[in-house]
């Protein structure tokens, strides 16, 4: 390793490092996707990802990232991304449903389905509804018929419901920011002040 930093030339670093071996897959975090509802009358919204070893604490993790700082918040939904089924994403003025040509399949047996549309490019997915369904497709199809509003639909998300971990209504204490707990925002250390004192402090000993 060639470096202009003494200290990285003083490491012993050897020339060649053999066989480099392939992590394996418990040395990687999963991959979680975090949902977000600002107040109890809005829909739930997607915010983004966080890696964590397992549900709780991807929905810890999730918590921290997306609601923290005053930022308003009365519910989190995570859920591992490997459990969203993604719709293919579609071109031009033409919609998801437009294109989608499955039936349902109105089986005995149902659960629920959580469907998230993409209405706007550059936007987050938006919760649309649940549905009950036997499939990914078909729960697709039951939201063809039942969530599809006419307006426009780039892609779609369908994921069972039992795989979220959610918060519920009990939990609403823990959304309580503490906006008292001032000590949390930088601004109210005032640093500036403190710098602008150190900078009276060193010109009157630089002209003393």
């Amino acid at each position: 390793m060639q470096s202009l930093d003494p200290r990285v030339n003083r490491l012993p670093i050897p020339e060649s490092w053999g066989e480099l071996r392939a992590k394996t897959p418990l040395d990687q975090l999963e991959t979680y996707e975090v949902f977000h509802q600002a107040k109890p009358d809005k829909a739930f919204e997607h915010a983004g990802i966080v890696h964590a070893p397992n549900d709780d604490m991807a929905f810890l993790f999730g918590k921290e990232q997306y609601s923290r700082r005053g930022n308003t918040c009365s519910g989190i939904w995570t859920v591992a991304t490997h459990k969203v089924m993604v719709t293919p994403y579609t071109e031009g003025d033409t919609s998801l449903y437009d294109l989608f040509e499955g039936e349902q399949q109105h089986a005995a047996q149902t659960e629920a389905y959580e469907i998230f549309h993409l209405k706007k490019r550059g936007k987050q997915h938006v919760h649309a509804g649940t549905v009950q369904a036997s499939s990914y497709d078909d729960a697709l199809a039951v939201a063809q018929a039942t969530l599809n509003d006419g307006k426009m639909v780039y892609n779609a998300w369908v994921i069972k419901s039992s795989d979220f971990f959610k918060s519920n209504a009990e939990d609403v204490d823990m959304w309580n920011t503490l906006y008292e707990k001032k000590y949390r925002e930088a601004i109210d250390y005032r640093a500036q002040d403190k710098i602008n004192q150190f900078k009276e402090e060193q010109n009157l000993q630089n002209h003393g």
